[in-house]
């Protein structure tokens, strides 16, 4: 499926410091869904393609147009509105909720460094590294919790079935397959653009959860839904504009030779 990357002893740094960075960011996520409000939660994270642009704009010196801020505006404010509903937090669960995006926004970023800079790892090659890696780490940071002792104990249960078994499997297949999907579309795109479509996520999860769940939404949440919808195809169109306005300005002469050279072979005169 891939040729594997042959990478020096600074760029296994890299993978390693890298896939630190991922499961610190899993890690945070999970606790600060203990301490606040799924609601909340949904609220701060929708705020992830704005930390994008400004690390972007800081650290790698990169520029949007404006219609491209503008169309951020629907993404994020429609999350508000779609999950809003009663808002319940802490000071630190505020304070890793918001860590979290933070450390959301790195990781989209760094995923799109390392596979379109200067390792341009294929998005299996990079998995295939980075799997081994995580899984360590969180056996130990289980280990450290506590949570491996709990695992143990649970297994020993007659709740540990083999319907259970099963589930955790495709639960892990479908992971990969996220992976996957993730690291090829971020490759293909842009950071900003897998932010936004986190957020689109988010709504789309809720649609879901009306259709399979029967869950309940009111005007307020069904509004934020549109909102995030069509903020997040003003942005697809913006994106796709420019884009093409890129490859077009490619394709036209730059330098004045150029141009005299182009007239010369078209003037009706110049055979």
């Amino acid at each position: 499926m891939f040729t594997p990357a042959k990478l020096g002893e600074r760029e296994n740094m890299v993978m390693l410091m890298f896939s630190i960075l991922y499961t610190i960011n899993i890690a945070i996520s999970n606790v600060s869904l203990n301490l606040v409000s799924v609601p909340f939660h949904q609220v701060v994270r929708a705020m992830t393609p704005v930390f994008t642009v400004l690390l972007s704009i800081f650290f790698l010196q990169k520029s949007y147009p404006k219609m491209i801020y503008f169309s951020l505006l629907p993404v994020v404010l429609g999350v508000g509105f779609a999950t809003f509903a009663e808002y319940d937090y802490s000071f630190i669960g505020l304070v890793l909720t918001v860590l979290g995006t933070l450390l959301a926004s790195i990781k989209t970023i760094v995923t799109n460094r390392v596979q379109v800079g200067h390792l341009k790892l294929n998005p299996l090659d990079l998995l295939f590294r980075m799997s081994p890696l995580a899984f360590v780490q969180c056996v130990m940071y289980a280990y450290a919790t506590g949570e491996l002792d709990k695992v143990q104990e649970f297994s020993r249960t007659p709740m540990m079935t083999w319907h259970l078994v099963f589930s955790l499997l495709l639960n892990g297949i479908i992971a990969f397959g996220l992976n996957v999907v993730s690291f090829t579309a971020n490759k293909k795109t842009s950071a900003l653009t897998m932010t936004v479509a986190g957020n689109v996520k988010q709504v789309l999860s809720i649609i879901l959860s009306v259709i399979i769940f029967n869950y309940v939404i009111n005007t307020t949440n069904a509004f934020g839904i549109v909102l995030t919808l069509f903020g997040g195809a003003w942005y697809g169109y913006e994106e796709l504009s420019q884009k093409q306005r890129i490859a077009t300005s490619s394709t036209l002469p730059t330098h004045t030779s150029d141009i005299l050279s182009e007239k010369h072979q078209h003037h009706p005169l110049s055979s």
